[in-house]
């Protein structure tokens, strides 16, 4: 099993960037996919996560609103769109899939590299 997550980088406050996860080799019964963060001397975050087939979405209280994440079942491929970009985003920001409906990372089995998100003038 393989997550690879990519497209952070450094954006403007008030700007958008968009992250992606691509999996590999996972069963048909993990379909939710999750993005979590971790900014420094902070505990892990829940941002929003995925259940490719039923297309049911989830947000963390702190991006709804200005996240909006996506899927792509057959290509087993989840977006996240991050829009209207705060300093207070910036965090190392991971993917992760889980075989259930959750926020809890600990439910989450199979996590991706990090991926670096700046917001910052």
């Amino acid at each position: 099993v393989q997550l690879q997550a990519s497209g952070g980088g450094l954006v403007q406050p008030g700007g958008s960037l968009r992250l992606s996860c691509a999996s590999f080799g996972i069963t048909l019964d993990y379909d939710n996919i999750g993005w979590f963060r971790q900014a420094p001397g902070k505990e892990r975050e829940f941002v929003a996560a995925i259940n490719l087939g039923a297309t049911e979405t989830y947000y963390g209280e702190s991006v709804k609103g200005r996240f909006t994440i996506s899927g792509d079942n057959a290509l087993n491929t989840v977006s996240l769109q991050m829009s209207s970009l705060k300093p207070e985003d910036t965090a190392v920001y991971y993917c992760a899939t889980t075989n259930m409906a959750t926020m809890d990372p600990d439910d989450y089995h199979y996590w991706g590299q990090e991926t670096l998100v700046t917001v910052s003038s």
